[in-house]
């Protein structure tokens, strides 16, 4: 892109993203469908795909054929391979890449072990990571990088991660040296949550929870700005609400927390304490066991949920966990939220559980987009 500077030049650098980012979810338009869709005048918008045909990121598809009278439309889409985006997530013992185009679909992945006990070690291997993405994909425009954990992302910080074991660590400093394109840092779950806004809401300004369910349990508030950090950037920690006084005690030091109680680790944990070696993979050896720690699971999530409405009334819930194609779990979800929540809010929230699971690492690219596309006039 050109040169962002002030004034007018600025101006057309913004317009060039918003009509970049306005066809990256069209797929297909025209100039003059993108001149009534963002209110500039078809002559801005002629010169502005003219800039974007020279720098090889659009492409005309050929003339529509439509019986109106006038000059004739010329579709224009994006080369969605003309600009590259990665993202890179680490989670306990595994570091999980991907390099996605420009519509956020993934071009390619890989998963691999990785010792995550020292953070020197992990910043080396993404340092090596993204050097590799950038030799493979010229066009890469820059790299998300995710954790788990409490994570200013202005600062590019990771105050603390239970998961890893790790305290204070300065990521973005660090990563900054050693490589050559731009780098965020971003908490895993919230990363997730920008996926969810791409199809699985109804409505971009509607405000949505999404909670995830994995080896922790964590949450993002969607809000029509994007995702909300909160003061000390843990707003969403849902993993941490006490839905059991008498619980078990979970690694922040507390009783009864949601993680403590239902997360992948701790399904595993319960699964095992009734057979040994069965685990939610091998689930099926003992459905009535499976059943009844479903039922459980249920229960203690709707508490949480209840709490969530009442606390942050959003309008979309959605769940993300490898639980929801477990009718039980499901059933006793819905139900628990229904006892525990006052009829009002809860008959106006839209309780939606994922058929698939959203992959942070796919976020963390999606995240690199939009930055690419923001440019602030202020």
């Amino acid at each position: 892109m050109k040169d962002s500077g002030k004034g007018p030049a600025l101006l057309r650098q913004y317009n060039e993203k918003r009509v970049l980012s306005y066809l990256r979810h069209q797929r297909i338009s025209s100039r003059l469908d993108i001149s009534h869709a963002l209110g500039l005048s078809k002559n801005t918008i002629s010169l502005i795909v003219e800039d974007l045909l020279a720098l090889g990121y659009v492409e005309e598809l050929g003339v529509v054929q439509t019986n109106s009278i006038g000059r004739p439309k010329i579709h224009i889409a994006l080369k969605p391979e003309a600009i590259i985006s990665a993202g890179i997530m680490i989670e306990r013992h595994r570091l999980h890449w991907m390099a996605c185009n420009y519509f956020c679909e993934v071009v390619e992945e890989q998963t691999i072990d990785l010792d995550t006990s020292r953070p020197e070690k992990v910043m080396v291997e993404i340092a090596r990571h993204c050097q590799r993405l950038q030799q493979n994909y010229p066009a890469l425009m820059g790299v998300g990088i995710g954790f788990p954990g409490i994570v200013d992302q202005k600062l590019g910080i990771l105050h603390v991660s239970s998961h890893l074991g790790w305290g204070k660590v300065e990521l973005l400093s660090t990563l900054a040296k050693a490589v050559s394109v731009p780098v965020d840092i971003w908490n895993n779950v919230k990363a997730a949550a920008l996926i969810a806004r791409q199809g699985e809401i109804p409505g971009e300004n509607e405000t949505c929870f999404y909670l995830r369910i994995g080896e922790g349990i964590g949450g993002a508030l969607l809000t029509r700005q994007g995702v909300y950090s909160g003061g000390s950037w843990t707003a969403g920690e849902v993993g941490h609400l006490a839905v059991l006084p008498q619980g078990p005690t979970c690694t922040c030091g507390q009783q009864g927390c949601l993680e403590s109680l239902i997360s992948l680790s701790a399904i595993n944990a319960q699964l095992g304490q009734r057979q040994t070696g069965l685990s939610w993979d091998n689930r099926q050896q003992s459905r009535e066991h499976v059943d009844e720690i479903m039922v459980n699971a249920g229960q203690l999530l709707g508490k949480a949920l209840s709490q969530i409405i009442h606390l942050i009334n959003p309008k979309t819930l959605l769940i993300d966990c490898p639980y929801n194609l477990e009718p039980l779990f499901v059933e006793h979800t819905l139900a628990a939220t229904q006892q525990f929540t006052l009829t009002f809010p809860f008959s106006r929230t839209h309780i939606t559980f994922t058929t698939e699971r959203f992959k942070p690492a796919q976020g963390l690219a999606l995240a690199m987009i939009q930055r690419f596309e923001h440019v602030s006039l202020t």
